[in-house]
């Protein structure tokens, strides 16, 4: 998989793919993760990338012609299943959405920045746009790197037990069951017995159990969607 990602703010995005999960992914060749610098794109000799808007009002705007220069420029290099533009008005990000990009073999990133970019990119190059929530970021950069981690980690080989990815919260609907480590006991508190016992099939009962009214007391619209 590859993912290219587009922003005027390039070392806003360049850091969470410089340690951990996601570096060793790239190490091991099973992503290839590319930040494009938009400002070299532009044809302004100051590099500019952002203008007024048409018809007033505060704030700037992302121009078309770097942004165009720059899909274009990309798509002459291989073709994208997917050009995402991160949107606090697109469809909200969850699990359902990261197992979907997961299939696709490239995916390019558009970050919006200041007030966004102009409609006529949305309109004729974007094919789909992500929201990671319903709160205003300074721009996309940040959610440029949940949506790429989200997708990265469960791409096979990425993470060093095969199951987990399986196994985290919302794969199912379901948030995480609680998680104890070692040791067993520490100042009085004490590990469920049923996770000390061995016992597979009563572990896995109650990990269901306990998903179950986590969920209904911290997610229960999850619930109402399954």
């Amino acid at each position: 998989m590859r993912i290219d990602i587009v922003t005027c703010l390039p070392k806003l995005v360049e850091s969470p793919f410089s340690d951990s999960i996601l570096k060793r992914a790239q190490n091991k060749g099973l992503v290839e993760v590319v930040v494009h610098d938009l400002r070299k794109y532009s044809t302004d000799k100051h590099h500019k990338v952002d203008d007024y808007a048409y018809g007033g009002g505060a704030g700037m705007v992302l121009m078309i012609e770097p942004l165009v220069n720059c899909i274009r420029d990309l798509q002459s290099q291989r073709d994208y299943d997917e050009i995402i533009y991160t949107s606090p008005d697109g469809p909200r990000f969850n699990q359902s959405m990261a197992n979907e990009l997961v299939l696709k073999g490239n995916l390019m990133i558009i970050c919006g920045h200041y007030k966004g970019i102009d409609e006529r990119v949305r309109t004729h190059f974007i094919s789909r746009e992500i929201s990671i929530g319903d709160y205003v970021l300074s721009g996309g950069e940040l959610a440029a790197a949940v949506i790429s981690d989200a997708v990265i980690r469960l791409i096979p080989g990425v993470l060093s037990d095969e199951t987990s990815a399986l196994t985290d919260s919302f794969q199912d609907g379901l948030v995480a069951p609680p998680v104890y480590t070692r040791p067993a006991e520490f100042e009085g508190l004490k590990v469920p017995y049923v996770l000390l016992s061995g016992h597979e099939a009563n572990i896995e009962k109650w990990r269901f159990e306990q998903s179950v009214e986590r969920t209904k007391e911290r997610r229960p619209d999850n619930l109402e969607e399954r």
